[in-house]
C-alpha cells in the first residue's frame, strides 16, 4: 500500500504540466473579479454566488457576470449554474441577456456542458453545444470549440501574473437567418482566475482588482503548519474514498484532484 502511495505522489510531482482546473478558476464563494476594457468604457464583474436554484449538493455555485456600460444605465447579465466534481467544472444552465429588443434566453444542458475540464494544460481542447429560442429570432443554435493555445505573462492594472493560459474560444452561432462566427480568447492565472478578455470586436478587458476568499478546506490536511510529503501522503491514503479532511477541493471524493492540488502547494 505504502508503495503505492509513493508511486502516486511520485507522479504528481513529475506530471505537474496538467493542472486542475480549480487552480487556475478558484471556485469558493464569494470570488470577485472586477475587469474594465481599455478604453475605460466599459467594467465586467464577475462572483461566485450560492446558487438561488434548489440544488442540494454544495459543489454547485452560480457565476454571474455583469457588464456595464459605463456612465450610462447599460448593463447586461450572464448567469451560469456550474458545478464541481471529477470531470471538471460543469455547466448546468446559462441565463443570458441580450437587450432590450431579444429579452432574455435560458438555455438548459442536459447532460452538463464541460465549462473547464478537470485539468488544463497547453493543447487542451473541449467543445460545447447549446440551442435556445430567441425572441423574433426563433431556434438558435451555438457551439464552441474552446483550446489552450499558449501559456503567457500577463500584465494588467491589478498586476503582472506568470504563466497564465490563453484559451482560444472559437463560436459558431446558426439561426434560420444563416450562420455566423467568431473568435474571442481568455486568459487565466494560477491561484488567481480571469485577468484578461478580448472579444471579437477587439475589446480587450484588463483585470482591475479582485477579492479571493480563503478557502475552507487548507492543504495543510494533517494541520502541522506546512504542507509537506505527510499531506500528499495523508490525501493518497485515502484515494477513491470520501475523508472530508483528504477531499481538499470538497468535490466528494478523494482523487487525482486532490492530489494535485496539495502537490501544487507543497512548501507553502
Amino acid at each position: 500500500m505504502i508503495r503505492n502511495i509513493l508511486l502516486t505522489i511520485t507522479l504528481i510531482c513529475t506530471g505537474m504540466g496538467a493542472v486542475s482546473a480549480q487552480n487556475y478558476y478558484p471556485a469558493e464563494i464569494g470570488n470577485t473579479w472586477v475587469l474594465e476594457s481599455q478604453d475605460g468604457a466599459e467594467r465586467a464583474t464577475y462572483t461566485l454566488e450560492t446558487p438561488d436554484e434548489d440544488v442540494s449538493s454544495e459543489k454547485f455555485r452560480t457565476l454571474k457576470i455583469v457588464t456595464e456600460a459605463l456612465g450610462t444605465t447599460s448593463m447586461e447579465t450572464n448567469t451560469f449554474l456550474i458545478e464541481i466534481d471529477t470531470e471538471g467544472i460543469k455547466l448546468h444552465k446559462l441565463v443570458a441577456e441580450l437587450g432590450p429588443i431579444f429579452g432574455t434566453v435560458r438555455m438548459e444542458f442536459s447532460p452538463p456542458a464541460i465549462f473547464f475540464p478537470p485539468t488544463l494544460q497547453l493543447g487542451e481542447m473541449w467543445e460545447m453545444f447549446a440551442e435556445a429560442d430567441v425572441y423574433l429570432v426563433g431556434n438558435v443554435a451555438v457551439s464552441s470549440v474552446n483550446e489552450v493555445v499558449a501559456i503567457e505573462k500577463v500584465v494588467t492594472p491589478a498586476g503582472t501574473f506568470e504563466n497564465c493560459l490563453k484559451i482560444r474560444i472559437d463560436t459558431k452561432t446558426t439561426a434560420a437567418l444563416g450562420a455566423s462566427r467568431s473568435t474571442s480568447y481568455q486568459w487565466l492565472a494560477p491561484d488567481i482566475g480571469p485577468v484578461k478578455f478580448e472579444t471579437s470586436q477587439d475589446i480587450i478587458f484588463e483585470l482591475t482588482r479582485f477579492t479571493l476568499v480563503t478557502p475552507e478546506k487548507p492543504y495543510d490536511v494533517n494541520a502541522d503548519g506546512v504542507i509537506n510529503i505527510l499531506d500528499l501522503t495523508f490525501v493518497a491514503s485515502h484515494f477513491g474514498g470520501t475523508n472530508s479532511e483528504a477531499d481538499v477541493n470538497g468535490d466528494g471524493t478523494v482523487n487525482i484532484l486532490d492530489l494535485t492540488l496539495v502537490a501544487q502547494h507543497l512548501g507553502s
